[in-house]
Formats: C-alpha cells, structure tokens, sequence
C-alpha cells in the first residue's frame, strides 16, 4: 500500500476558515460529550469571542486540506488557555496534534506567556497523554466553563 507524506502547516485565522473550526469541533463534541451552550457561543463567532479579546485560532492544513484546529484564548496578561483543539476523524493518528501543540508552544514562548492553561476529561486518555508529553501538569481543578471538564493542566515559561 502506497503511504504518502503529510505535509502539515499550521496557518493563522482567516474568516473563511470559521465554519471549518465550528465543524471540527461540533464533530469532536458530538462524539465524547454534548455541545454546551459556551460552546455555541463561541463557535457561532470565534472571531468576537476568542481574537477580538486578544486570543488567536489556528488551523493545521495537511496537504492543503484543513485537518485541525486549536485556539488560544487570552485568559490574563500573560495567560492562555489552550481550547477548542481538534483534528478532522479523517487525519487522525497522523500526529496532527503533536504538531499542533510543538506550533502552540512556539506561539506562546513568542507571545511572552508566563502559562497556558487547558481544560479536559479523564476519559480521554489519548488526549492527556499527549499534554503531558508537552510538558504540562495537573493541577488542582477549580472551575471550568465546561461541565464536560474534570482535569485541569497547566505548563509554566517563566
């Protein structure tokens, strides 16, 4: 069987990219959870919610084709939370996520953060173990705008 070589990008929000981040997302929460309504909230308008108020969204393109998406939401001065992270059914077990999050810790060493925080579920393993292989940690969970959420990780620059 031929195997052909992903070239994967990882390219900077533009509004025809919108639908495309609603859609990963919607797929990956249909699949594990529900949708909650911040969800709705913020994938209706990722633009106004997450990079009018000093985040970014990303997209991974594979080939061309827009494989996964992550955000970066401005959480403080110098603290981001690490959301809406996502890679199409289709590209999975390419090690899309791997470089998405080797691109999201460039990004935020550039950025200057001093952290970046992310909210998950224990139930996705996969997941978690792919955080913890980028350095972050659980720390004590709090709250969480997600009701699916029940582990929060952090990694520190400073």
């Amino acid at each position: 069987m031929y195997s052909m070589e992903m070239n994967i990008d990882i390219i900077g929000f533009r509004e025809e990219f919108a639908a495309r981040f609603s859609e990963l997302n919607l797929a990956w929460l249909m699949k594990y959870f529900v949708v909650e309504p911040v969800d709705n909230q913020i994938l209706s308008d990722p633009k106004k919610s997450i990079i009018d108020r000093g985040g970014f969204i990303f997209f991974a393109s594979a080939n061309g084709e827009i494989a996964g998406t992550f955000a970066l939401i401005k959480i403080g001065p110098a603290v981001y939370e690490l959301s809406k992270m996502a890679v199409g059914e289709d590209f999975q077990g390419k090690k899309i996520g791997n470089r998405m999050l080797e691109f999201c810790m460039e990004e935020v060493k550039r950025l200057q953060a001093a952290k970046l925080i992310l909210y998950s579920n224990t139930k996705l393993q996969p997941a978690i173990h792919l955080y913890k292989k980028y350095g972050f940690a659980e720390v004590p969970f709090v709250n969480s705008d997600y009701q699916r959420s029940n582990i929060k990780m952090e990694i520190n620059f400073n």
